[in-house]
């Protein structure tokens, strides 16, 4: 019998936790049962994500910038394609902060609700509202100065400091780029050798994810006194849905057409083969081999730029999951009680954007990454446990728009390159395989 795939179990793991703590509420000795015996999974699935949180950015951003030491040998093509990927991440957070701000899912969620979800998931969240207000007292430029760290293994013991420790790795990077290749060789090798091991172990804990989503579902339904709280979840979930949905169908083929002038059915017929195979995988990199296929044979884009820009594209641009992270990180903090000011959702703009290119690209890696986020704003990470049902189904969207972003921005810099001509598809023939 064919193993159901792993989207399918988590939502089997979400229906089933619905209704298990649905039914053991309704009696006496089932809600304490859920607490004591079910809900701390929960807990252990959240605490692996929070584990691995810190290694997979250290290994992720640090192969990701190694491996652009060709930008060198192709200044004018990398300069555009690390710009424009910047640009376009940058217009998806906000995309996100404006429909996310506008709908304020958060707010669907009465204020008896509020109070006991800052129970269960807060913690020492008090301390971290006031210390978020205290940030409004200080100096310009302080946040800058705490970009930097001081001393990076305590900057690492703690989740709440991951800027400063994305400051730390981007420098290391960059020295590691600068000095001499043969000396580099072995640092570059044992950060590819670590990220492996990490995006492993990230599979490992995904296995855990339709228990975990058990856990926590049967948890939140003994927990929520009401139902805003599952209302609240739906709003959130179609802020992030209007957001993707604004960002693949409006802002990547108006871009093509304006800059390339292919028709957008153009556009969408050459690129949909591989929107729905990264829909159905939820894996930029998965997807790359059958991208480039449909960019250079269907979109017209030399092989020359296909095989620089998409792999750069599968490493740092995630648009799709840096709007997610931005309209979870409000919605989070909405649903906490936690006021976000002008300058944390800025910090929300800056911070998402190092976090996606930070994102491994495979399956779940976007709500590692959202501890980042949540830390940097100050929002108690547990908040997780109230996205992490519907993750799954967004995560398969906001794959799409990642895919998606990479053909568009190719297709630019071919435009600009002068190197976008007429779709080459190759025949069908004997010595012609098909990538499946």
């Amino acid at each position: 019998m064919k193993k159901l795939q792993l989207h399918w179990q988590i939502l089997i793991g979400m229906v089933a936790g619905v209704l298990v703590g649905y039914f053991l509420s309704q009696t006496n000795w089932g809600s304490q049962f859920v607490l004591d015996f079910i809900k701390p999974f929960g807990k252990i699935f959240i605490n692996l994500l929070k584990l691995i949180a810190i290694p997979l950015i250290i290994a992720s951003l640090i192969k990701g910038i190694t491996d652009l030491r060709d930008i060198s040998k192709l200044s004018s093509m990398g300069l555009k394609t690390i710009s424009l990927y910047i640009v376009s991440t940058v217009i998806a957070i906000i995309i996100g902060l404006t429909v996310v701000n506008v709908v304020n899912p958060g707010s669907k969620i009465s204020q008896e609700n509020r109070e006991n979800l800052m129970a269960d998931f807060g913690g020492n969240a008090a301390s971290k509202i006031e210390a978020a207000m205290n940030t409004k007292e200080r100096g310009p430029l302080d946040a800058l100065v705490d970009m930097v760290p001081s001393n990076i293994f305590e900057a690492a013991s703690g989740n709440g400091n991951m800027l400063q420790v994305i400051f730390f790795v981007i420098f290391f990077a960059i020295g590691l780029v600068l000095i001499d290749p043969k000396k580099a060789a072995p640092v570059k090798g044992f950060f590819d050798g670590l990220n492996e091991v990490i995006l492993k172990m990230i599979d490992l804990i995904m296995l855990a994810a339709p228990y975990g989503v058990f856990a926590l579902l049967a948890a939140l339904v003994v927990e929520s006194p009401g139902s805003d709280v599952f209302v609240s979840l739906l709003w959130y979930a179609f802020c992030v849905v209007i957001g993707l949905g604004l960002m693949i169908f409006l802002v990547y083929p108006l871009a093509v057409k304006l800059i390339t002038g292919k028709s957008i059915p153009f556009f969408f017929s050459g690129i949909a083969p591989a929107q729905l195979l990264a829909f159905s995988t939820s894996s930029s990199a998965a997807t790359l081999p059958v991208t480039m296929e449909r960019t250079e044979e269907h979109l017209g884009v030399d092989e020359e730029v296909t095989s620089f820009v998409l792999p750069i594209g599968a490493t740092i641009n995630m648009d799709g999951t840096s709007l997610y992270q931005a309209v979870a990180a409000v919605f989070i903090a909405g649903a906490l009680g936690v006021d976000l000011s002008l300058g944390d959702q800025l910090t929300i703009v800056m911070t998402a954007a190092l976090a996606s290119i930070g994102s491994a690209a495979v399956p779940g890696a976007g709500m590692v990454m959202l501890v980042i986020v949540l830390g940097a704003i100050g929002v108690p990470e547990a908040g997780l446990a109230l996205i992490f049902a519907v993750d799954r189904p967004l995560d398969m969207c906001r794959t799409a728009v990642n895919v998606t972003g990479d053909a568009a921005v190719a297709m630019i810099i071919a435009k600009w390159e002068g190197k976008l001509g007429d779709p080459k598809p190759k025949q069908w023939d004997d010595n012609y395989t098909p990538i499946k």
